[in-house]
C-alpha cells in the first residue's frame, strides 16, 4: 500500500492566529460539537450515563447529558441527574477550610492536634495544609480498609477513628502520597469548627443554590444515578457503598452544572477570597524544596496545578469510585471551567478529556495548519507509540463538521484492551471547523478524547496517552 497521504496535495490554507474567542463560530455551534464530542465518548467507552457542564464569564453557557441514569427504569440523565463526585469532592473540602481559616476559626498551620483536642493520635504534628497537599504522611486506604462502606458513621470524629492509630508513611512534610483519609481529617476539621455537619456545611456555605450534596446514590432522591461498574466489559450495577466514612474525600454527590458553577464562582471570588484562592494555587513544597505533586502537575492546597496542552495554565482534581469517575479544571485566567461526570468507574484520560469537550468555547490555538476534510482517504497508515498500525478510514461531512471513523489496527485493540470498559469500538474524529475543515478535531478513543491535530507534513497526530502518540496519515482509495 503507498503511503501517499491525501493531505500531501492539499494546499495549506493558512496558519490560523488566535482570533475567535472560540474554536466555534457562535455558542450554539460550540454546544453541538460538545454534544457530539460527549455522545460519542459514551458510545466508545460504553459507560451506562455521562454529563458534562461549561461556565464562562458568570454562566453556564452549555450543559450535555448522554445516556441512562438507570438503567432498569431506562430512565436518562437530564441536567438534574446527580452524579457521585468521588474525590471532586476534595475541591469543596479545602474551599470550606480556606473559608474556615478567612474567618479565623481554622488555623491552616497550626497542629490539627491542638485543633482537634479529641484526636489522641500518636503522630508528629501534622498541619491543615500539610493534610491539603497530601503531604501528612498519612496512608490512602489499605487492605483493611476493604469494607469500609459497609457501615455508616454518624460524624467525621467517628470516622477519623478508623485510622487514628495507624502509623504514618512518612514524616510530615518529606514525601508527597496521595491520601484520602487526610481529607477524612479536614472534613472533621470542618465540623468542629462549624459545628455541624460537614455535608450541611458544604451544601449552606460553600455552594449555597448549588446541587451539591452527600452521596445520594441508592437514595429516594428521583435525580440520583444509580451507581455501575464493568465486569468483563459488561455493564453491572455497583455494590451499595457508604461514604459517611470520608464525605470530605469523596462522598459529595451532584451535577455537572452545579459542579462547573462551583468552579467559576472560585474564579470569580465567590467562595474564598481572590487572595486566598490565590494561595491555594502556590504548589507546596517538601522538606527538600521540591514541589508536591505527581504526573506532570503540582499540588497546591488540594488543586492539581499544571498547564493543558498549549501551556495555558489550567487547575483540576480528578475523582474515581464505585460507580463513578469525574474531573473539574478551570482556566482562571480565561474565566472558564469545565465538569465531566460518569456513573461508572472506567480507565481513562479525565482532565485532557475535559479539556477537549471545553475546547469549541475556547480561544482557538495559533499555529494550526488548516487542511481540507480527507473525504477520498479509505486508508490509514502511521504509528502507535513505535508500533506500526495501519486498517480502514472513512470520513463524511454531516452538520457542518469533519467526521472520520478509524477501524481499530490489533495493536490498538490490544492497547485498550486492558480496561474495564468497552474496547472494540472504532476510533472518531470530530472535527471543530463548522466549515468542516480538519485543522483539530477530537479524538475519541476508548480512555477519553485527545486533541488530534494536522502537521505540514500532511499527517495527524494525537496524544492518546502520555506516553503513547498516535500518528495518521489518510490514503486515497487504490494507492
Amino acid at each position: 500500500m503507498s503511503k501517499r497521504s491525501t493531505t500531501t496535495g492539499l494546499a495549506i490554507l493558512a496558519l490560523c492566529a488566535a482570533a475567535p474567542p472560540a474554536s466555534a463560530e457562535t455558542g450554539a455551534e460550540a454546544a453541538a460539537i460538545a454534544q457530539r464530542l460527549l455522545d460519542t465518548l459514551r458510545e466508545t467507552n460504553g459507560v451506562p450515563g455521562m454529563a458534562a457542564a461549561i461556565w464562562q464569564d458568570g454562566r453556564i453557557v452549555w450543559d450535555g447529558a448522554s445516556g441512562q441514569r438507570d438503567l432498569a427504569s431506562g430512565a436518562p440523565v437530564t441536567r438534574d441527574t446527580l452524579f457521585r463526585l468521588a474525590s471532586v469532592s476534595k475541591v469543596f473540602t479545602v474551599a470550606a477550610v480556606a473559608q474556615l481559616a478567612e474567618q479565623g476559626r481554622i488555623d491552616l498551620d497550626a497542629p490539627v492536634q491542638r485543633q482537634l483536642p479529641w484526636l489522641g493520635a500518636n503522630w508528629p504534628a501534622i498541619t491543615p495544609r500539610q493534610l491539603a497537599a497530601h503531604v501528612s504522611g498519612l496512608p490512602h486506604y489499605q487492605p483493611v480498609d476493604a469494607n469500609r462502606g459497609s457501615h455508616h458513621y454518624a460524624t467525621g470524629r467517628d470516622a477519623v477513628a478508623i485510622f487514628a492509630r495507624r502509623d504514618l508513611l512518612s514524616h510530615p512534610g518529606t514525601a508527597y502520597s496521595y491520601s484520602s483519609w487526610g481529607y477524612t481529617l479536614l472534613g472533621a476539621m470542618v465540623e468542629e469548627a462549624a459545628g455541624r455537619s460537614f455535608p450541611d456545611y458544604v451544601a449552606a456555605e460553600v455552594a449555597p443554590g448549588l446541587a451539591i450534596r452527600a452521596d445520594a446514590t441508592n437514595s429516594d432522591d428521583p435525580h440520583a444515578s444509580r451507581a455501575y461498574a464493568f465486569d468483563r466489559g459488561r455493564v453491572v450495577e455497583a455494590p451499595r457503598h457508604d461514604y459517611s466514612y470520608t464525605w470530605g474525600g469523596g462522598g459529595l454527590g451532584g451535577t455537572a452544572s452545579a459542579v462547573a458553577a462551583f468552579g467559576g464562582r472560585m474564579i470569580e471570588g465567590r467562595v474564598v477570597r481572590p487572595e486566598s484562592f490565590d494561595a491555594m494555587l502556590v504548589p507546596a513544597r517538601l522538606a527538600n524544596g521540591n514541589a508536591a505533586g505527581e504526573d506532570g502537575y503540582a499540588v497546591g492546597f488540594g488543586w492539581r496545578i499544571g498547564v493543558d496542552s498549549d501551556d495555558a495554565p489550567f487547575v483540576h482534581h480528578n475523582g474515581v469510585t464505585l460507580g463513578a469517575r469525574s474531573t473539574i479544571g478551570l482556566w482562571r485566567g480565561e474565566r472558564t471551567a469545565v465538569s465531566l461526570l460518569s456513573n461508572a468507574a472506567w480507565i481513562s484520560r479525565m482532565e485532557p478529556t475535559a479539556q477537549m469537550i471545553a475546547a469549541p468555547f475556547r480561544p482557538v490555538p495559533t499555529g494550526l495548519v488548516d487542511v481540507g476534510c480527507p473525504l477520498e482517504a479509505r486508508r490509514y497508515s502511521g504509528t502507535l507509540g513505535d508500533t506500526v498500525v495501519e486498517g480502514v478510514v472513512r470520513f463524511r461531512v454531516e452538520q457542518g463538521l469533519c467526521i472520520g471513523t478509524v477501524d481499530q489496527h490489533p495493536a490498538m485493540r490490544a492497547y485498550f484492551g486492558s480496561a474495564m470498559q468497552r474496547t472494540d469500538a472504532a476510533l472518531t474524529i470530530i472535527g471543530f471547523d463548522p466549515k468542516g475543515h480538519l485543522a483539530r478535531g477530537g479524538l475519541v478513543h476508548p480512555f477519553g478524547i485527545a486533541d488530534l491535530r494536522a502537521r505540514t507534513d500532511g499527517s495527524f497526530v494525537a496524544d492518546v496517552t502520555a506516553g503513547r502518540r498516535l500518528v495518521l496519515r489518510f490514503d486515497q482509495a487504490g494507492r
